[in-house]
């Protein structure tokens, strides 16, 4: 318990956690299959003290001499737009290249072949490159090691960000960087990869940093739209490191809303997590946010406020069947299978036995089998047999949350000394997901909870 906090408000602060917990399990569930992950800036500075942009701008305007007037001058002139200031910063690195700054960088960059503004994204690359730990295992010495750990067992189908920062390739080693225009070239079926959508430090002269890159990359995002709207349909989504007046993350939901059959509601599979170091034990944080996005329109997701991550990354890898998976083994299964079918087979390339090809895709079993994998059938069973959590067990007993539910429980228990939840029994099961339980129930449970709440006469069963 926190300290100075009655029972009273420590359960409110935990009722709100633990109905965040339950809400993205079962989406997670629901859809059956891995998140995506859209990571900003803020992440970035949590475990690496990276700058966001105002703080790189800031640090770049102290680097060349050029730029005598300080940040503050360029945010007044140019409306705080920072791809702009971006811009006027890039003909003074150039000019400060040319001039009194020649000796900061190396002399294959006097070409007449190099960008102008290759010069200050020459100094970005340097600067955010000497932030990062020196290994993947440094990480696990800092202060955020539980959550970094509970970061990295979500196992995310892929991961999107707009950082140019290589943080995310030492938390993720078996995650293949896809950067910048590769985006373009890539084939449409993919698992398993880092979109750095805006570049990367290994090549910097392709970062989106200036007004002009940023022109350039609105005119060439439509592959990345198109995929990130697929995402948007298969997966539950996670924002976190950015806020929600980013410019990157309005651009992406400005898409996402784009494809809404019906606006205005809340989207199910997208949550923005937003850290709050105010929080209070009888602190309950808001569940949804309106987030404008392009011309006059906004859309609705799911918030999540949270001073530490751990519990919110437990709860988004909440899926035990896939927690031994490489990503790198199901990638290169993904790519080879689409290349026999859109190339080697139609080709005749291979010999294919196509007998043995039409049993083994008549069910999923079989399917499975073709390519050596047994079906992973006990958790999948119990699964199907406790069906409920504690929210549609509420709902299904005529409420609108978990709270009818625990309510008949707590009845049932005062009223026959039987607590349905102190054990796994035909009733409940209690499921430990990396190192979060979550509470499932069973049809008999519907139906003698209904029975104690209409008064009816009714029988415990064995246990």
């Amino acid at each position: 318990m926190i300290a100075g906090a009655t029972l009273a408000d420590t359960g409110r602060y935990q009722r709100y956690v633990d109905e965040i917990r339950e809400d993205i399990s079962e989406t997670v569930k629901a859809f059956g299959c891995q998140p995506i992950l859209f990571i900003g800036s803020g992440l970035a500075k949590r475990y690496c003290n990276a700058p966001n942009w105002e703080e790189l701008l800031g640090h770049l305007a102290g680097e060349c001499s050029l730029i005598d007037k300080g940040l503050g001058f360029y945010k007044q002139q140019l409306h705080n737009s920072m791809p702009d200031i971006g811009e006027a910063f890039a003909a003074k690195y150039q000019e400060w290249a040319w001039g009194t700054g020649h000796n900061e960088f190396p002399e294959d960059m006097f070409g007449d072949n190099i960008e102008s503004a290759s010069y200050i994204k020459r100094k970005i690359a340097d600067f955010l490159g000497g932030l990062l730990p020196p290994s993947e295992d440094a990480f696990a010495a800092g202060t955020y090691k539980a959550e970094i750990e509970a970061l990295r067992a979500i196992k995310p189908h892929a991961i999107i960000t707009t950082n140019y920062d290589q943080m995310l390739e030492l938390l993720f080693p078996d995650l293949q960087p896809i950067i910048g225009q590769q985006i373009l070239k890539g084939q449409q079926v993919s698992i398993g990869e880092i979109f750095k959508i805006h570049g990367c430090v290994s090549d910097y002269s392709g970062l989106v940093f200036t007004a002009s890159d940023y022109a350039a990359f609105a005119k060439k995002k439509k592959f990345l739209s198109a995929k990130l709207l697929t995402f948007f349909n298969e997966h539950p989504l996670l924002f976190v490191g950015y806020s929600a007046t980013d410019p990157n993350i309005r651009a992406i939901l400005s898409d996402i809303d784009e494809a809404l059959p019906e606006k205005g509601g809340i989207i199910p599979n997208v949550y923005i997590l937003e850290w709050n170091d105010s929080l209070k034990s009888d602190s309950n944080p808001p569940r949804e946010k309106v987030i404008a996005t392009e011309e006059d329109r906004s859309v609705r997701v799911k918030l999540i406020e949270a001073a530490d991550f751990e519990w919110v990354f437990e709860a988004f890898s909440a899926n035990p069947i896939l927690n031994n998976i490489n990503p790198k083994v199901l990638r290169a299964l993904v790519a080879r299978s689409y290349e026999l079918v859109r190339h080697d087979i139609p080709m005749t390339k291979v010999d294919a036995d196509f007998k043995m090809l039409t049993e083994s895709v008549a069910d999923s079993s079989s399917f499975a089998n073709l390519f050596g994998i047994a079906n992973i059938s006990d958790y999948s069973a119990a699964s199907a047999h406790f069906k409920y959590s504690a929210t549609q067990l509420g709902e299904a007993l005529g409420g609108t949350s978990w709270h009818p539910a625990i309510k008949l429980i707590k009845q049932l228990r005062d009223d026959s000394g039987f607590n349905m939840k102190a054990s796994d029994n035909v009733y409940h099961r209690t499921e430990l997901v990396n190192k979060t339980y979550f509470n499932k129930y069973s049809d008999e449970a519907l139906s003698l909870l209904e029975k104690v709440r209409d008064g009816e006469t009714y029988e415990i069963l064995a246990t």
